[in-house]
């Protein structure tokens, strides 16, 4: 089973390396059509050294923070109040079958 669970493992690393690859690739090849540089195709990783001296990691645009932790995505997401018609409607429907149960239970027990 660990070896199963580290082939496994190796394998989903290596294909998220390929994906990352490829789109280097892709990237370069659109920019090899264009036949000029153009700046608004900017690479999908970029990787810097801060002025503090540690390495900085955008993927996709997007800043990679390692640091952030569970507690703070959370507040994060209760900041947000978003609505959710699933699971609003998931809790309806949670709340009618206790309801409709307890009824059920209420008169045969009585």
């Amino acid at each position: 089973m660990g070896k199963f669970f580290l082939k496994c493992v190796i394998s989903v690393f290596l294909l998220f390396i390929g994906v990352l690859i490829g789109m280097e690739k892709a990237n370069e090849g659109m920019r090899s059509m264009k036949g000029y540089e153009d700046t608004s195709l900017p690479s999908p990783v970029h990787l810097k050294k801060g002025d503090d001296g540690n390495m900085e990691a955008a993927l996709l645009g997007n800043e990679v923070h390692s640091m952030e932790t569970l507690e703070d995505k959370k507040k994060k997401l209760e900041e947000m109040e978003s609505f959710n018609f699933f699971s609003s409607l998931g809790r309806a429907l949670g709340n009618t079958v206790t309801n409709v149960t307890q009824k059920l239970v209420d008169l045969f027990v009585s």
